[in-house]
């Protein structure tokens, strides 16, 4: 099948190998798209993500509500803070594990350099304990 321009409603929440809730959006089985997909996530006030890395596969977020931490590194010794309306960017087979320390839900944008947002996860689970 050819692809061409399709509007895309948002589809069924399913859960992400990361742990979080994530609505289908646009990947490559609702849009064939070959080197993009987008879906939204909902971060719960407390929410945390397993430790993860997206092997060959940039990542792009932008936050639409809440703020967001992050840390990433190696040995997670790097740590930024995302609020509503700002960018994130996630360098491919970067570790990396975001979580929701507020009281607030969150709610972001997550756009990735693949058809499959779990594509290329592989999970870096000797890291979870840290920063705990």
């Amino acid at each position: 099948m050819k692809a061409t321009c399709v509007v895309i409603p948002t589809g069924a929440a399913y859960e992400g190998r990361q742990g979080f809730t994530y609505l289908t959006g646009l990947n490559g089985a609702t849009a064939q798209s070959q080197g993009i997909c987008m879906a939204v996530v909902d971060l719960p006030a407390g929410a945390r993500a397993r430790t993860h890395l997206h092997q060959g596969v940039e990542t792009a977020v932008y936050v639409l509500e809440g703020v967001v931490d992050m840390y990433f590194g190696e040995r997670l010794g790097d740590h930024l803070v995302a609020r509503a309306e700002e960018f994130v960017y996630v360098p491919a087979d970067m570790p990396h594990r975001v979580m929701n320390r507020s009281d607030a839900s969150a709610r972001a944008l997550v756009a990735h350099s693949s058809p499959d947002d779990q594509a290329g996860i592989v999970m870096r689970p000797e890291l979870d304990a840290i920063h705990g």
